[in-house]
């Protein structure tokens, strides 16, 4: 596998574009191809054995294109399927979870909230990382039920957002929570929303900037890191609505449909 190849990524829809941000800003000189499987949005009501699948099909299209690394940017299917494809393919994953650790850590009220889709709240995953950190904090679990439908048909600032998210955070408010998790790669497009929402005081964490940061590690590990800055290629597909993707990621890429 050359160091020249693109890094590949996949979410349930443009949610993961909030990861694949963060890795384009420390990875400049890395290639990226960006699978939106709009189509199949949100991954969270799935059962496992469906989200192993599209993860599977994701996997071998990015492969099919060379990818050197895979980027599982999005929580849901981080916590079901990664385990079953880094045992069935050789390229390294790196995954996305919610980052409950840092917040369970730097709570001072002890009160902490996760807003994440059905899918990883009710993972196994999810339920080892609470039992290892989260041991005499309360922690408010929500389900973000709707939130990904509103941002994948374009309307992340709808009235029904608003009111989603205000019903949403309400009880978090209530329970004095100073962190707040967001478990799923779309919700960093909700952030000014939800700062509108919370007070002042409560910290919001999301994945990115530490997802980007492993994806760096584990590609000087694994000596793939591309060093040569001659024009890296950004590519982007999707099964759902082009425009969609096209107002989170600018209007200088393109971007191609792709079917399984």
């Amino acid at each position: 596998m050359s160091n020249t190849n693109p890094i590949g990524l996949f979410d349930s829809g443009v949610g993961g574009t909030s990861i694949w941000k963060e890795i384009h800003l420390l990875l400049p000189n890395e290639s990226t191809i960006y699978l939106a499987d709009s189509a199949n949005a949100p991954y969270g009501p799935k059962g496992k054995e469906k989200i192993i699948d599209l993860s599977v099909k994701n996997t071998e299209l990015l492969l099919k294109k060379g990818c050197k690394l895979i980027v599982v940017a999005c929580n849901t299917a981080t916590t079901n399927a990664i385990d079953h494809l880094r045992k069935r393919y050789d390229v390294p994953f790196i995954g996305i979870e919610p980052a409950i650790k840092p917040a369970a850590l730097k709570s001072e009220t002890k009160s902490v909230g996760i807003l994440a889709t059905k899918g990883t709240l009710s993972s196994e995953l999810f339920h080892k990382t609470l039992d290892l950190f989260a041991n005499g904090i309360t922690v408010i679990e929500q389900e973000g039920t709707g939130l990904v439908e509103l941002i994948e048909n374009g309307q992340r600032e709808s009235a029904t957002m608003h009111t989603l998210l205000k019903n949403y955070l309400s009880p978090m408010i209530e329970a004095n929570i100073d962190h707040l998790v967001l478990g799923c790669s779309h919700y960093p497009y909700l952030i000014d929303q939800i700062k509108d929402i919370l007070p002042n005081s409560v910290k919001i964490i999301d994945s990115g900037e530490a997802v980007a940061k492993q994806t760096k590690s584990i590609l000087e590990e694994h000596n793939l890191l591309n060093n040569d800055a001659d024009a890296p290629s950004q590519k982007f597909y999707t099964n759902g609505t082009i425009s969609t993707l096209q107002d989170l990621i600018g209007a200088q890429y393109n971007i191609e449909h792709f079917l399984f």
